[in-house]
């Protein structure tokens, strides 16, 4: 298990990810990432949905914090009727 490689890019700018790397991420076909470059160093991450888990707890926290906050059920619906208004 390497974590080096090198790679080479394409007339059409596409990189290949070597295998060993792919595998080890478990690398599938149609595999998102967020890309940033800046001077001579390119970063890959890649992206990936949220578990059912996982987005449960995002939501239970996000409750915990607006009621911490004092936010009721019908400040979101009116804040949502202003912003439409404004268009």
């Amino acid at each position: 298990m390497t974590n080096l490689s090198t790679t080479r890019m394409s007339s059409k700018g596409q990189v290949v990810i070597p295998e060993d790397i792919r595998n080890r991420l478990k690398l599938k076909t149609g595999s998102r990432f967020v890309v940033v470059g800046k001077n001579d160093v390119i970063i890959l991450k890649t992206i990936a949905p949220p578990t059912m888990a996982d987005f449960d707890e995002l939501v239970t926290e996000a409750r915990k914090q607006a009621q911490k906050a004092g936010l009721r059920p019908g400040d979101i619906s009116d804040a949502i009727k202003r912003v439409r208004r404004r268009k």
